[in-house]
């Protein structure tokens, strides 16, 4: 086995110790390793990634469920716009991405560039909620329109399916905010959330790619023992400073996709 191939079953196990000890923020990475440091293209890449993180929130949704912080139904209800939006943008609206979108002075914008850079855009977002210090004020809850919550499900879901992460920065908020749940049932609803759509969206790759069952499952199974590890020592280390400094990682990690992939020209 190459090195870097057991640099990369190496940072499975280290992804899931970080979902581990701080809750979420983990699986953002895992695009990321799958390219750059695997070799897989970005299509491959956040198809596996969609898998990976949906059988690791399998195993959250369990852990939060016995701490009795998931509240199905909501999550149901959220999932339903969302998974539809992951499974149809994975089905139909990632293998039709033309290969070149447009050539500016010699500067070709090719659909892994794309990605990628969309990819990092995301990344700079979810570093910047981990890495803010947030306000104890009280969110004040307005049951909206069922209406509402599918167009954000459905907008939720196609950036989901487009980056092949879990999403839930995006999700987190909207169901404080939109459901009236706590943050910590939140956290462990939005689980369910990321569950079904990552699973679905996978299911839409099924149909154009072939998958390398041997080394998903050994990477997935190794993600998920890094989850049991972080979950255990979460208990004894403060998630705080560690969450503002994986933070500061993501942050620079999407700097270097974004220069890396308009200099790779």
């Amino acid at each position: 086995m190459a090195i870097l191939d057991l640099l990369g079953y190496f940072g499975a196990f280290i992804i899931g110790m970080v979902l581990g000890l701080i809750g979420g923020g983990g699986s953002i990475l895992t695009v990321p390793l799958l390219v750059y440091l695997l070799g897989y293209n970005p299509v491959v890449a956040t198809a596996y990634s969609l898998f990976i993180v949906g059988t690791s929130s399998v195993v959250g949704v369990i852990h939060k469920h016995q701490k009795k912080l998931v509240d199905f139904k909501t999550g149901l209800t959220f999932s339903f716009p969302s998974f539809l939006a992951v499974f149809i943008s994975r089905r139909y609206l990632i293998p039709n991405i033309p290969d070149e979108i447009f050539n500016l002075n010699g500067f070709v914008l090719t659909n892994d560039i794309a990605i990628m850079v969309f990819f990092a855009i995301v990344m700079l977002v979810v570093a910047f909620s981990m890495i803010k210090t947030k306000k104890k004020a009280t969110a004040v809850f307005v049951k909206q329109p069922y209406y509402k919550t599918f167009i954000q499900g459905l907008v939720i879901g196609v950036i989901t399916g487009l980056i092949g992460a879990g999403g839930g920065f995006l999700y987190v908020p909207a169901l404080v905010l939109w459901a009236g749940l706590s943050m910590k049932n939140a956290v462990g609803t939005s689980l369910v959330i990321i569950s079904i759509n990552s699973i679905i969206g996978f299911l839409g790759d099924l149909y154009t790619l072939n998958i390398d069952w041997s080394f998903l499952i050994t990477f997935s199974c190794l993600t998920i023992a890094g989850i049991l590890l972080g979950g255990y020592l979460s208990k004894f280390i403060s998630n705080k400073k560690l969450k503002k400094s994986f933070g500061l990682f993501i942050m620079l990690m999407a700097i270097y996709i974004i220069i890396k992939e308009f200099t790779q020209n």
